[in-house]
């Protein structure tokens, strides 16, 4: 799979360009003019870097990162912006970001940035198969099959369900599963959880005669 990068970019010809060159470097790039559905594709999608600037229409660039980073968000960012003063740049940096070039800028540094920050961020992947009775998570491609039948699953769903399987037979209690699965702790997010863990038993089991993953009253839940 290629690595996909998000660019919020509100000068449409300009994001036309970074998604053109980036796209010859077999990059996956998704381009938005504003911030209002970012924070929805990355709960949907493995993203791997946000190019983001920041005189934007609606919420500041920096200050939408900000609040991302709040909520957990690990994603690496590098701002892309005309703010260009020292403490401009400085705040950037202080809002979450993990490089900052200034426009006008040069496309071949920018995929060089991105190159060298994807090397020092990319994840130790887990690959091959995972299996667990007739349940098959495929992590190289990752996508899940139920017995012969392929399942469509987000992003979340996948994670949680690796998470599962990776403690199989042992109960996982709503704090764990937020911090490992969601990457953060957030005390007031537990409906969270339970919401994607009922629409997750839905997928694998829609028929409800399976009973992958039980509910330990009080406690957490448990793949069996």
């Amino acid at each position: 799979m290629n690595t996909k990068i998000v660019v919020v970019e509100d000068e449409e010809d300009l994001l036309d360009l970074i998604e053109y060159n980036l796209s010859k470097e077999d990059f996956d790039v998704v381009g938005f003019l504003n911030t209002k559905t970012v924070a929805t594709l990355l709960e949907e999608e493995d993203i791997e870097l946000i190019i983001m600037d920041r005189n934007l229409p609606g919420m500041e660039g920096s200050e939408f990162i900000d609040s991302l980073r709040k909520d957990g968000m690990q994603t690496p960012v590098i701002y892309l912006s005309a703010k260009d003063k020292d403490s401009e740049i400085e705040e950037g940096f202080l809002r979450g970001g993990d490089d900052y070039m200034t426009k006008p800028f040069n496309m071949k540094e920018l995929i060089l940035r991105i190159k060298s920050i994807l090397k020092r961020t990319s994840k130790q992947s887990v690959e091959g198969n995972i299996r667990h009775r007739d349940l098959l998570l495929d992590m190289d491609a990752r996508t899940l099959t139920v017995g012969d039948a392929p399942v469509e699953i987000t992003k979340l769903e996948f994670d949680l369900l690796y998470e599962f399987i990776r403690n199989k037979n042992s109960i996982l209690d709503r704090d764990y599963l937020l911090e490992n699965v969601w990457k953060n702790d957030g005390l007031n997010q537990y409906k969270t959880v339970n919401v994607a863990i009922t629409r997750l038993k839905d997928k694998i089991d829609h028929d409800k005669t399976k009973n992958y993953i039980q509910t330990i009253r009080g406690v957490g839940y448990k793949l069996s």
